[in-house]
């Protein structure tokens, strides 16, 4: 079985439920929560097999780690999102699927070191370090492009409002 197929099959169930593919809808990063997710599974399935962990319990994990909506969040500042975005995201993925200890610790302690969980486990720290890189990749990448395009439109608008 090649590594995208094992990957596939592994979240196979995750990517078909629908409410789960809604965050395909849901801005992140300046992609979608959805591609980052996926983006950031990937990222765990290729080093956490690598490192001989559990690599499928861990995979789906970090798959689920950002399942929520800002409808859910919307009362809160940026800062307290941060923090609260984890123990939603398991309540949302523990509707759909019967979690592992090892799964809600991934979900809950990955934005370590905010947050009130701990990692306790290793496969818990390669999320935190790989959702942080990915995050820091997909904000270089697609945040900071958009931002610097509307600052670019705000100066031409500018000049060309005072000719």
């Amino acid at each position: 079985m090649t590594k995208q197929n094992e990957f596939d099959s592994i979240v196979e169930d995750i990517v078909k439920n629908n409410n789960f593919r809604e965050l395909d809808n849901e801005l992140h990063h300046g992609i979608t929560r959805y591609g980052h997710s996926l983006r950031v599974a990937k990222g765990v399935y290729n080093v956490t097999k690598k490192l001989h962990f559990h690599y499928k319990e861990a995979t789906r994990a970090a798959l689920l780690h950002d399942f929520y909506f800002n409808y859910q969040l919307e009362e809160n500042n940026d800062f307290k999102k941060l923090v609260e975005h984890p123990k939603v995201a398991y309540l949302n993925a523990s509707k759909y699927y019967k979690l592992t200890d090892l799964e809600k610790n991934i979900i809950l302690s990955h934005m370590f070191p905010l947050g009130n969980t701990l990692p306790k486990y290793k496969e818990s720290v390669c999320i935190t370090l790989v959702d942080k890189v990915v995050a820091i990749y997909e904000q270089q990448r697609y945040k900071l492009g958009m931002k610097l395009g509307v600052y670019f439109l705000f100066i031409f608008n500018m000049l060309t409002l005072h000719k």
